[in-house]
């Protein structure tokens, strides 16, 4: 049998496993009576863990919401991968110091041996640079304006910002959103991450759907007040955004008439490149864009297949220009 302190620690990784438990179930597990289990669930209320009992025949016993956030018990697994997400992950942008300050938390109980996991697995990876075909800084997200818009979006709430859209600064993706002089009110939907950029997708006071970028966004006052909520047909908020930006976001823009079927097209592409629509069995079109036609040129001879493209004008003629120079590297 398990001293007082150590089945302590046994309940409260049971009752972190998994949902509900019934007393009998703990105690069997613990190998003690089921008395044993009420007293230690007063001792783990008693110590800050907010669990809840139901009565009756399908009684049981279960974590509940507290006030303040109790520690918390994880397996070794847990505890690597948490540790190895707050090192290496791609989390918000400007929520590196909440970042350090957990991982120094976990690191500071974590056993030798999870430490040296954890060291190893840090120590022999590198990462990429994620602002991959732009000279152009992330934006610095704060994480309090990402909670209130997530909450407005989760009550159903109007929310009110100001919108300012940069001017003579090469930008990535502005989307639809229009900046304006007054407040701007919208029913919010849903926030999207795409290319370490986030977007609101709102349906504003003219009824019609836009992309907002959430770091030109200043958020005024709370308004309190509830939508009815008209959710997008579908619900596909991230592939509005795609083409939302692919079709107003960036310096330039394609429509790229490809001979072959959209789903071919589709397997050949990143979802980040653009939108693609079906014509016909043969034929369908990419609407992408990129901030320089050399990007534009490099998606489109990713594709492997063949194509027209119309427009615009600048960039048939750099198609133009790189299609002799490939010829001229023939011998």
């Amino acid at each position: 049998m398990l001293e007082t302190s150590s089945r302590l620690l046994s309940l409260l990784a049971l009752l972190q496993a998994r949902p509900a438990w019934t007393g009998t179930e703990l105690a069997e597990r613990l190998e003690v009576t089921t008395r044993t289990i009420r007293n230690d669930i007063e001792r783990l209320r008693e110590l800050g863990y907010p669990v809840d009992a139901t009565r009756g025949a399908a009684g049981h016993y279960q974590l509940g919401v507290g006030a303040k956030l109790p520690p918390l018990l994880l397996d070794d697994e847990e505890a690597v991968a948490v540790a190895v997400g707050l090192r290496t992950g791609a989390g918000v942008v400007g929520m590196a110091d909440s970042s350090v300050r957990a991982l120094t938390k976990l690191e500071q109980v974590l056993p030798h041996r999870l430490r040296r996991q954890v060291n190893a697995i840090s120590s022999t990876m590198e990462k990429g640079p994620d602002n991959t075909g732009s000279n152009v800084a992330d934006p610095e997200i704060d994480p309090g304006v990402l909670t209130a818009i997530a909450a407005c979006i989760r009550d159903e709430h109007y929310l009110r910002f100001d919108y300012e859209i940069p001017v003579d600064v090469p930008i990535r993706g502005p989307g639809s959103g229009v900046g304006s002089d007054l407040p701007i009110l919208v029913e919010p939907y849903r926030l999207v991450s795409w290319q370490r950029y986030w977007y609101l997708v709102a349906r504003d006071d003219s009824d019609v759907w836009r992309t907002y970028r959430v770091d030109w966004m200043s958020l005024r006052m709370a308004t309190g007040r509830r939508y009815k909520p008209r959710p997008m047909p579908g619900d596909d908020y991230t592939e509005f955004v795609l083409r939302d930006v692919a079709s107003t976001g960036w310096k330039v823009h394609a429509r790229i008439r490809v001979l072959a079927p959209a789903q071919e097209v589709l397997s050949r592409i990143h979802a980040a490149v653009g939108i693609v629509e079906s014509v016909d069995e043969s034929t369908s079109v990419l609407v992408t864009g990129a901030d320089s036609l050399e990007i534009v040129a490099v998606y489109i001879g990713m594709l492997g297949l063949d194509f027209h493209v119309d427009g615009p004008p600048a960039l048939i003629d750099h198609l133009k220009t790189i299609g002799n120079r490939y010829l001229n590297a023939i011998p």
